[in-house]
């Protein structure tokens, strides 16, 4: 019995330790639809306030990343409420929504849809950018060219 709890101890180890740094982030991305105009916006909510959209209100508790070898790579908590036109709010909607499966959480009223499509920490230094191979004759672009 003490060998399995040891070998437990030790998968357990190297399973934790194996796991990608998750990334909270300040700000989560949005999209809403207003199904009356026909119109998709882009919105922000900052970690923890909230932020109105049509009839809507949505509040992100959290918002992660993880590296690109990691599924699911961006998710978020969310809650968002109705509010009525004498003020009173009803929540509709309290869980993760994943950026990758819009459709899996993705908040559907008859008048709006709202999905999470990032989250983003404007601190945060740009990803590393890949150069394009050069080819023999062909002239470097014209952000590319070396000062002469």
């Amino acid at each position: 019995m003490k060998q399995f709890a040891l070998v437990l101890g030790f998968a357990c180890f190297f399973v934790a330790g194996a796991q990608a740094e998750i990334i909270s982030n300040p700000i989560a991305v949005f999209a809403g639809l207003d199904k009356i105009m026909g119109q998709t916006t882009s919105f922000e909510v900052k970690i923890g306030e909230e932020r109105k959209f049509g009839g809507l209100i949505v509040k992100a508790d959290v918002c992660n990343t993880r590296p690109i070898t990691e599924r699911p790579k961006t998710l978020a908590f969310v809650e968002v409420d109705e509010q009525s036109n004498d003020g009173k709010r009803k929540r509709i909607f309290s869980g993760w929504m994943f950026a990758e499966s819009p459709g899996l959480n993705a908040v559907e009223h008859p008048l709006y849809d709202v999905w999470l499509t990032a989250c983003r920490d404007p601190n945060a230094p740009p990803p590393p950018q890949e150069k394009a191979p050069e080819v023999p004759g062909q002239k470097p672009a014209p952000d590319q060219a070396s000062p002469d």
